[in-house]
């Protein structure tokens, strides 16, 4: 889900500024390793030229690749089949190489690369589906599709300044057309497969499909160009041809992409999991492989989340009785928070704004105090908004957009205010540590900004390696003293702690248990006093991305387990920056490579 960055700093004191430990980087240089360098610069330009919106989020759709800059992703069966194609050809080039000549970081990039390009073919291997937070069994639904992704893609990433620009956003507009037909041809390949989501999934991405299927002029397709080419001083043209595209193409494609989904729904039932459909298990075994970067067992996860709940429903049940509240279960308890009037921002525009106000004086109040804790800051900034309202019926409830490659547009973290009572102000701070600072903007722009790291490596993402650090940062957050004058919000933590472990509990249930959304739905409600809207969003999020929704606790787990054992191993040596610089300098990973990257820390450090 996200995307990183590279070679901002150019001055002496920036270089020293980034400057690595040397125990992160040991490999010594080798014909392999030069080989290695020319596979991961060849991957990186390959899988660029697949993908030309990642070329724009990055900031490279210009030079030898300005060409990307007027095309969108290749959505149609040769495309897929290209896709796994280059795919399984990188795993093999990288199978050719002697990987016991490879050592230090030149095995840490072998070994990650490997396993993204198995993972990925294990995937691959079930000829369905599309791709949300992880894996999707569902091409298009609430959160996959290109229907739900492009419009803000192109009003938020692809950055218009002269006539080029414009020309080239047009010819995106002809692209996204194709796209949409393309992912409706897919629907009806994984109808004739007996796939298709269940019945409320259609519905919410029915409502979605039908705010975007606006008239053109409310679209925010030609709103963005309007608005945008008038303030650079370009013709009114530029409008009126979006208009055209729009009116011409994209509609009657959404109009037919919109029919499918009825028809789809004619026939949907409410059955929740993958284990409804043809390999069922082979499937989420895969999709659960792909996110947690673990071969923990579905019933294993589950155990997981049950005994981490109930340790962290211990924690809240007493800071609880210390403010008072002692009647009533813990869920029932935090439910009395979520209605007291003195958390709740109005759930209107002004309310909303107060909201994200509210987040982004939190983000700036711990950039202090992270110095105490890092050697290094990211050198980018970071701000959080409001998820766009055309999507945010559906969409997750938070989540984070790294900046560009150059910095010039800044880490975004989103917040889904749909409706505010499902935010109150006691559940704000921890989102914003968790997908801002020191969470996911601090991991993914230290990526970004270290110069160790090829490209390629900057830009793969591991949901337990980013989201176990990033359930970690909260964690930080209060160890650092973020809640030592707001003990309400340090519930809202702990609770948000919680919500993970129910989420290991949930997502193997829905998927392996046959639990049902409702029955789902009642475990976060029951447990953590939940807001039943956002657990329904929440729940049907882990219908269309199974296994990714584990990853976090699961990840949180192991990063917590290897700083105790860092701690236990050093003794008076150690030091929590070296720490974080030990497991944040060689980028994201699969977990079992952190902990031997740790490992190889401790044993470095010791002397």
């Amino acid at each position: 889900m996200l995307s990183r960055r590279h070679l901002l700093a150019s001055t002496a004191a920036t270089a020293a500024a980034f400057a690595l430990p040397e125990f992160a980087f040991a490999g010594a240089a080798n014909p392999t390793a030069a080989k290695l360098d020319g596979l991961m610069d060849t991957f990186f330009h390959e899988s660029l030229r697949e993908s030309p919106e990642r070329a724009t989020i990055l900031g490279l759709d210009k030079g030898a690749n300005a060409d990307l800059k007027s095309m969108l992703s290749d959505e149609s069966a040769a495309g897929i089949a290209a896709h796994k194609a280059l795919n399984q050809s990188q795993l093999d080039r990288l199978k050719a190489l002697d990987a016991n000549a490879l050592s230090g970081m030149d095995r840490v990039n072998y070994d990650t690369l490997v396993y993204v390009s198995d993972s990925r073919a294990r995937v691959a291997a079930f000829d369905f589906g599309g791709s949300a937070f992880g894996p999707s069994p569902y091409p298009v639904s609430q959160l996959t599709g290109v229907y739900q992704e492009v419009p803000d893609f192109l009003d938020t990433k692809h950055r218009i300044e002269n006539a080029a620009d414009a020309d080239a956003y047009l010819s995106r507009l002809e692209a996204f057309a194709v796209q949409l037909d393309n992912n409706t041809g897919r629907m009806r390949h994984d109808k004739a497969m007996n796939i298709q989501p269940p019945d409320f999934i259609l519905d919410r991405t029915l409502e979605q499909m039908n705010a975007t299927r606006t008239a053109a002029d409310k679209s925010l397709l030609v709103t963005s160009i309007a608005r945008r080419a008038k303030e650079k001083g370009l013709p009114d043209s530029y409008a009126a041809s979006a208009t055209k595209i729009y009116n011409d193409k994209i509609g009657p494609a959404l109009d037919r992409q919109i029919a499918e989904a009825k028809t789809l729904r004619a026939t949907a039932t409410p059955d929740a999991g993958v284990w409804k459909i043809k390999d069922g298990e082979a499937y989420y075994a895969a999709a659960l492989h792909f996110s947690t970067t673990t071969n923990m067992t579905p019933a294993q996860v589950h155990k997981m989340g049950i005994d981490q709940g109930k340790e962290i429903s211990a924690r809240i049940d007493g800071i609880l009785k210390q403010l008072g509240m002692t009647k009533g279960t813990v869920g029932e308890r935090i439910a009395a928070l979520y209605k007291d009037p003195r958390q709740i921002y109005p759930n209107t525009d002004a309310g909303k704004a107060e909201a994200i106000a509210f987040c982004n004086q939190r983000l700036n109040q711990i950039k202090p105090k992270l110095p105490a804790v890092f050697n290094r800051v990211p050198p980018y900034t970071f701000e959080v908004r409001r998820v766009p309202v055309q999507t945010e019926a559906g969409a997750a409830s938070a989540f984070s957009q790294q900046p560009s490659l150059d910095g010039s547009r800044p880490g975004i973290v989103y917040i889904n205010l749909h409706d505010t009572a499902e935010w109150p102000r006691f559940t704000l701070s921890s989102v914003i540590f968790h997908e801002g600072l020191p969470g996911h903007q601090m991991e993914g722009g230290l990526a970004l900004s270290n110069k160790s790291l090829p490209l390629i490596r900057k830009t793969i993402g591991f949901s337990g390696y980013a989201e176990g650090w990033a359930l970690y940062a909260e964690q930080l957050a209060d160890e650092i003293g973020m809640y030592d004058d707001d003990p309400v919000s340090r519930i809202g933590y702990l609770k948000f702690q919680l919500f993970r472990a129910n989420r290991c509990i949930v997502d193997t249930g829905i998927h392996a248990m046959k639990w049902t959304r409702e029955q789902a739905i009642q475990q976060f409600v029951d447990s953590e006093g939940e807001a039943p809207g956002f657990a329904a969003r929440e729940v049907e999020r882990y219908c269309v991305s199974p296994g990714q929704a584990c990853s976090y606790k699961i990840g949180h787990t192991v990063w917590v387990n290897a700083r105790e054992r860092t701690k236990q191993a050093l003794g008076a040596k150690y030091s929590i920056k070296d720490f974080h610089d030990a497991g944040l300098s060689i980028g994201r990973v699969p977990l079992d490579v952190l902990d031997g990257a740790i490992n190889r820390y401790i044993a470095t450090a010791k002397g």
